[in-house]
């Protein structure tokens, strides 16, 4: 079965043709519109999607090879709810032209499964931090669809701390890249930061938790700590603030990675998202004496080959949905 992919979850319009025999194309359009403006506009973000999907989809299936895939996979959420309808409608509007069946994806489900898509697949059960600049989560994978939230984020994700970070530094955006490329210069125990803990009192989660997990993670405290610090008579050098800073993040993720092996007893992990291209973390998933699979860094941030491969699994497990597919701007893995 070849399925074609699109999606549109946020700033990049991409289309992915994915086959039995892996990926046959993987196109990317990133938006610039949003550098400007210091993170994603989600109006211009919609309109910006409905500008590129047409040619984003010809070029996905000219360089497949292929005039029409034998199915069609789109993103249907989470993510910008005017964002997500632009690649959910065109795919929608695509496979009932060419009368072939359907599916909507978890955007979510498909940075789960990317490490699924590489040679060096991970078998079930494993491990999987999903990490960006709008989720971090850490699940257990037991199953195609069936996927327990360990921890996550109970304040600022990952990403959008490295977007923060980079905007008190004057950095531009993206943050997470330039952040990176700074801290190899720098001096990770220059700058004292916490590693902070969720407070008890949780606010709901993302995934709809309330109450505080040992696994959860936060951010947002070693984000003020990083403000409470550049606005200092000590301040140190950006790389030493960037270097510092991702030492803490990398610190937390791996913290709970470990305790999540010892609670489990599964000892295979993968990671993706934007925030799994980050150098230092890829380097300290590595030396962790477990079985590890990591994507490559380019699709580690959003592409349409996750979300093709993830439909895949689906339709060819008997799932399709009919042409009245709602989007959503909310939606945890494997929750129907």
């Amino acid at each position: 079965m070849i399925v074609l992919g699109i999606e549109t979850s946020c700033d990049e319009t991409a289309a992915s043709v994915v086959g039995p025999d892996g990926v046959l194309s993987d196109v990317v359009y990133t938006q610039e519109i949003h550098t400007e403006y210091g993170g994603v506009v989600p109006e211009l973000a919609g309109r910006a999607h409905a500008d590129k999907i047409v040619s984003t989809v010809r070029a996905a299936l000219s360089r497949a090879g292929i005039e029409r895939p034998d199915a069609v996979a789109a993103t249907s959420g989470p993510g910008l709810i005017g964002a997500v309808l632009v690649g959910l409608c065109f795919g929608k509007a695509a496979a009932a032209g060419w009368g072939v069946p359907f599916i909507g994806v978890n955007h979510l489900e498909g940075h789960l499964l990317s490490a699924t898509l590489e040679p060096n697949r991970p078998a079930f059960p494993f491990l999987s931090l999903v990490i960006s600049g709008g989720h971090t989560s850490l699940y257990l994978a037991n199953k195609l669809g069936d996927y327990t939230v360990l921890g996550e984020t109970v304040d600022d994700a990952a990403g959008e701390a490295f977007d923060k970070v980079a905007r008190m530094l004057d950095l531009g955006y993206p943050g997470g890249p330039v952040v990176d490329r700074l801290a190899a210069a720098g001096n990770p125990h220059e700058v004292t930061l916490p590693r902070p803990q969720p407070k008890m009192r949780a606010p709901r989660t993302p995934s709809g938790h309330r109450g505080t997990r040992a696994l959860d993670m936060s951010f947002s405290g070693l984000k003020t700590a990083v403000r409470s610090h550049v606005q200092s008579p000590q301040r140190a050098s950006d790389a030493d603030v960037c270097a510092s800073f991702q030492q803490a993040v990398v610190d937390v993720i791996t913290d709970r990675i470990q305790r999540a092996a010892a609670q489990t007893g599964v000892r295979r992990v993968t990671m993706a998202g934007g925030v799994a291209a980050n150098s230092q973390l890829r380097m300290a998933l590595e030396s962790m004496d477990m079985e590890v699979c990591l994507p490559p860094r380019h699709r580690c941030t959003d592409n349409a080959a996750m979300i093709a491969h993830a439909g895949r699994l689906r339709l060819l497990d008997g799932e399709a949905h009919g042409l009245d597919r709602g989007a959503r701007a909310q939606w945890t893995p494997g929750v129907a």
